[in-house]
C-alpha cells in the first residue's frame, strides 16, 4: 500500500466538529487492517536507527500510534494525559488552543536524563499539544529525537510552532 492508498482510507466529515470544517477521521483508516499496519511500519521505519528510548503519545489518539511504535522500536511507551487523569506526582504545561487553553500531564518519574524520546499523534495541526508535549520531555532532562505524525494540514503552519524539532508527517492536506 503506498501513501496515496493510505490516504484514500481516510474519510473527511464536514462540519465537525464546527460548521466549515473538514475533519479528517483516521477511524476508517484504523479499521482496515492493512492500512492501520502500514501506516505504523511507516512511522517505525523512520526512526528505526534513531535509539528511541521512549515513545510518548498525547491523549487519546497518540496513544494509538505512539504503543505499537514503542513496541517496533524496543522503547518504552509513555502516555501523555489531559489534566487530572494521571494518578502519580506528575509535571504539567498549558498551551493555547483556538478558542483558550489546555493542560497535559505527564508522570514526573517517566523520562529520565538523557532518554531519547520520540513524540508521536495522528495529528499537526497547529503544533500546540505537540510543542507542550517537547516542553515537558525537556523539563524531565530528555532528548526529543524528533516528532512524528501520521497527518499534517500544511495550511494551519504547525510546524512554525515545532521549529527546533525535527518534525516528520506521512499524509499532508
Amino acid at each position: 500500500m503506498n501513501l496515496l492508498e493510505l490516504k484514500e482510507t481516510i474519510r473527511e466529515v464536514m462540519d465537525f466538529p464546527k460548521k466549515g470544517i473538514g475533519f479528517k477521521d483516521i477511524t476508517t483508516l484504523l479499521k482496515d487492517p492493512r492500512a492501520f499496519k502500514t501506516s505504523v511500519d511507516l512511522l517505525a521505519n523512520l526512526y528505526k536507527d534513531e535509539n528511541i528510548d521512549i515513545v510518548i503519545g498525547p491523549e487519546a489518539r497518540g496513544f494509538i500510534y505512539g504503543a505499537p511504535l514503542a513496541y517496533l522500536l524496543n522503547a518504552g511507551f509513555v502516555p501523555v494525559r489531559k489534566e487530572g487523569k494521571l494518578p502519580a506526582e506528575i509535571v504539567s504545561e498549558e498551551y493555547e488552543l483556538e478558542y483558550g487553553t489546555n493542560i497535559i500531564e505527564i508522570h514526573k518519574d517517566s523520562i529520565t536524563k538523557g532518554q531519547n524520546v520520540l513524540v508521536v499523534d495522528d495529528l499537526l495541526a497547529t503544533g500546540g499539544t505537540a510543542a507542550a508535549a517537547g516542553k515537558l520531555v525537556k523539563e524531565l532532562g530528555g532528548n526529543v529525537v524528533a516528532m512524528a505524525f501520521l497527518i499534517e494540514l500544511e495550511f494551519l503552519n504547525g510546524r512554525e510552532n515545532l521549529k527546533e524539532y525535527k518534525v516528520d508527517s506521512l499524509i499532508k492536506y
